[in-house]
């Protein structure tokens, strides 16, 4: 149920030319209308994928209603330009338009804005994580361990610490409904390969490296991260794909405030759905349905992920 006078989740729209395949947390997948109706051997087949973000908000692997207006142009448009500041990486994505004497663009005006054209992979069920900060989760774990995710750190850190080096926590992607699981490195060995592991680790590493310094030069602090690759069923090569380095893959903090704040709420002020989180914790015991999301709780992730895509664009343009 939801609360009164307050914009549902978006559901799955019917797309002309495109049939709608499968729907994760947040995103909902479509490939070219053709004449069978088996959504996994399209997916399987096809060349082409329309990844669409919806409005949908996910905390605690669950899906939360209302969504949040806006939401999916918001992180849409952080990908791609992410995408673009990370050019030198192969990435899934491929051009949405046709020349032939006229631009015709292959994205429904529908979804315009908040979908990317993408060429299908086949993806590694690898969740990528790189960790540069002691939070979250893994700051529980500290406090019962001096570990995160089994790997030793040095004594004596705090909540939103910055770790000595980043750190590498892949974890299993689970499916839609399941909780994703925390593994080591040599469980992705197993999983896909210990070349590929590798691969997907240096990978990983290397765009957080890359984005950090990226965010720093905007006032931002990422945090921690998640990426998503596929081999290209073409060449095989390891590909970026899904979201980048958005609100919702991410965690991102005001550097200004981590500098100079004297709690962690101070230190980790954040451009993401730290929020939601918060509000979902002191308001639900994760049990059965989660409660609906108020409508300041909406307003205030809304107005910090567009701060975040601001920050980001136009300290990149100035330079």
């Amino acid at each position: 149920m939801t609360a009164p006078d307050q914009p549902t989740a978006s559901a799955p729209l019917d797309l002309p030319g495109w049939h709608h395949a499968y729907s994760g947390k947040v995103r909902d997948l479509y490939v070219p209308q053709g004449p069978g109706t088996d959504a996994a051997a399209d997916l399987a087949t096809a060349a082409r994928v329309l990844v669409v973000a919806s409005d949908r908000v996910s905390a605690f692997d669950h899906v939360l209603e209302p969504g949040i207006p806006g939401k999916g142009e918001l992180l849409t448009t952080l990908s791609l330009w992410w995408f673009d500041q990370l050019a030198s990486i192969p990435n899934h994505l491929v051009p949405d338009h046709t020349v032939n004497g006229v631009v015709t663009s292959l994205i429904p005006a529908a979804v315009a804005g908040r979908a990317m054209l993408c060429k299908t992979l086949d993806m590694f069920p690898i969740e990528c994580v790189v960790r540069g900060y002691l939070t979250g989760s893994g700051w529980k774990e500290y406090q019962a361990a001096q570990t995160v995710c089994g790997i030793p750190l040095p004594a004596g850190l705090q909540n939103g610490d910055r770790l000595p080096e980043p750190i590498y926590t892949p974890a299993w992607k689970a499916p839609l409904g399941e909780h994703d699981e925390n593994i080591s490195f040599e469980r992705t060995v197993e999983l896909v390969g210990a070349s590929v592991a590798a691969e997907l680790r240096r990978l990983s590493v290397e765009i957080f490296g890359r984005a950090s310094v990226i965010a720093e030069k905007a006032g931002v602090i990422l945090a921690d991260t998640k990426f998503e690759f596929g081999a290209d069923r073409t060449t095989g090569v390891i590909t970026l794909a899904d979201e980048v380095l958005t609100s919702d893959s991410s965690r991102y903090w005001d550097a200004s405030l981590w500098q100079s704040g004297t709690t962690p709420e101070q230190r980790m002020a954040s451009f993401d759905k730290q929020i939601v989180r918060d509000w979902l914790a002191a308001h639900w015991d994760q049990k059965g349905t989660p409660p609906p999301l108020p409508a300041e709780i909406i307003e205030q992730t809304a107005a910090r992920y567009l701060d975040l895509l601001q920050r980001l664009t136009h300290a990149a343009s100035a330079a």
